[in-house]
Parts: structure tokens; sequence; C-alpha cells
């Protein structure tokens, strides 16, 4: 198979870059190049050095950066933000509303993520700074970022993955950015598989089947072409992504329910998401064993989704 070479040309000023973060096909960012320019997720601070070189590869400076947007604070997305900020002089951070105060703070952030990796935070996501309030500025649901070039930004509130979650509409890109709200699309670089395919995050701590599915009705109605998803690049038809989105949610939510009730485990779900997965992938013809490549995520779903569970029991209880 040929290496494919970063950054890709999406088209209309749209350049895809492989972060390798912490291994290629995992998650991607955007640069976005217009009147003004901008970068659509950072990774952990183990990506700046991707994404210094990137810049430079589209034929930019760092001082010509004016935006650099993260969809949610989820670290995988968000963790390198205070650590690139300082070699992009003139760009500004943009966020979710409830992401802002843990960006500039990120104490409370760091805290919670030590609690899924444990001892493993700092190896997996580096070091996690701090924004100015400065230069971090909110962007409300429908609100709007003008670049030029066609490229008018919208942002809209998607929760379901996390409460702190927007995606980006343009127009120009034909598409939406959507973060982890309509799925992750796992490349034959990562899962060694000769295939593509979507399945959801539920990983901790705030999956909401249903917000999942009234974000997936405000994107749609938007009618993009493509969407663009951090884990990994686009999917065309959007349809297809948001298809696949509703069937697996709403197949893990159930499942989770399940095994709930049963009074299952963490690992013991896990052990059916894998079932399910290979179950769903035979289906479309493809006989699959070997899910190293996604283990991780199907852990933390399982974490996620019992996570969510134990939560609305403890309310009922109270």
């Amino acid at each position: 198979m040929t290496a494919i070479q970063y950054p890709v040309d999406l088209g209309n000023g749209v350049y895809m870059i492989d972060l390798v973060d912490p291994e290629p096909g995992r998650s991607s960012c955007y640069i976005l190049k217009g009147e003004k320019n901008a970068i659509i997720e950072v990774g952990s601070s183990h990506a700046q050095p991707r994404i210094m070189e990137g810049i430079a590869k589209v034929g930019l400076q760092p001082a010509d950066i004016d935006y650099v947007i993260v969809t949610h604070i989820h670290l995988d997305h968000s963790g390198g933000l205070g650590s690139i900020m300082p070699l992009l002089p003139n760009a500004t951070a943009v966020c979710h509303p409830r992401a802002a105060r843990h960006l500039i703070d990120p104490s409370r952030l760091i805290a919670g993520a030590a609690a899924v990796y444990g001892d493993e935070l700092e190896r997996i996501f580096g070091t996690i700074l701090p924004v100015p309030e400065e230069r971090l500025i909110i962007r409300e649901d429908g609100e709007q970022i003008d670049l030029g070039s066609g490229h008018l930004l919208t942002f809209y509130d998607t929760p379901g993955h996390a409460r702190h979650h927007f995606s980006i509409h343009d127009p120009a890109a034909r598409g939406i950015f959507t973060g982890d709200t309509i799925g992750v699309r796992y490349v034959k670089s990562l899962t060694g598989w000769d295939f593509e395919c979507i399945f959801p995050s539920t990983s901790p701590s705030e999956f909401d089947r249903h917000a999942v599915m009234v974000s997936c009705e405000k994107l749609e109605a938007l009618n993009p072409e493509r969407i663009f998803h951090t884990h990994f690049g686009p999917t065309e038809p959007a349809s297809e992504a948001f298809a696949r989105t509703r069937k697996t949610v709403d197949d893990y939510d159930q499942m989770a329910r399940d095994a709930f009730a049963a009074g299952a485990t963490d690992a013991e779900l896990a052990e059916k998401i894998r079932e399910y997965i290979r179950a769903d992938l035979a289906k479309e013809g493809h006989l699959v064993q070997d899910l190293s490549g996604i283990e991780l995520d199907i852990k933390l779903n399982a974490q996620g989704l019992l996570f969510v569970l134990e939560r609305e029991q403890a309310k009922k209880n109270a």
C-alpha cells in the first residue's frame, strides 16, 4: 500500500494532517485557508511538530494562523492547545461556551483524565498547559467566524459525545467538522483492515443517546456533502455517517442497558462490544478477528456507557 502524504489537499482550501497521535490514522486536524486561516483540532501536545510542519507545507507561516478551533476539550482534541498557542503569535483560540474555563484552568480536566488513564496520562497526552484568557473566545450556537473565500464558519452546539462540544459548518468545504459527535471513522492505517467503517465514541463521561440523535438531526438539516471526522478524515456522502451513527448509537445504548441490568462489569460489556463489532462487520462481508487497533476505544466506550447508566440509577435512587 502506498503511504499517504500529508497534508492531504481536500479541495477548496481545506487540508488534512495526520497527527500520528499516538499512531497513524488515529487523529487528524484540518487547516482552512482563506483570507484568514484557521486550524481545527490540535490533538495532544505530542502533535505539535506535525501541525507546525503542516502549516509550512500548505504555504503558511505560524504568524498567518488567525484561529485555532477545538470541537471539545477531551485531551485528544485540545490537550495541546496551551502548548501550541505560543508558537502562533496572531492566533485566537475558539471553543464551546462550556469549554472555556477548563482551557483557561485545566486542573479539573487533568484530574478527570487522570481518573481514566492513571499513570499513563502524561505519556499519552504530554504536557497540558493553560490557554491565556485574553487569547480565547467562545462561540455560541449559530454564531459565526468569516475567514473569507467562502469559509463562513457557523458553530452548532452538538452534545451527545460531550456537553462541551460544537461542530463547525463550512460551506466552502461542503461539509461539517464534527469532532466525535457523528462517529469515529476507523481507517486502514489504524486498524490494518482493508476497509473503513464508522462506530460511535461513548467514552466517559457524558455520552447521551438522545442528545446524539438531536445533534444528528440538527446537522443533517444543513445538507452537508461531507463529514470531517477528527478520528479520522472525511466521509462522503455525509448521509453514510449519519445513518451509521444513528444505528450504532442505538445498538450500543441498548446493549449497555441490557448488560447493566444483568450486573455486567466494564470488561464484560467490552467483550459484548467486541462481539457486536465482529457481527456488524460480518453483515457487510468483513470477517474480522483482530480488533487490536481499536481496543482502547472499546474499553473506553464500555466504561462510558456503564458510567452514564450508573449515574442514571443513582439519580433514580436519590
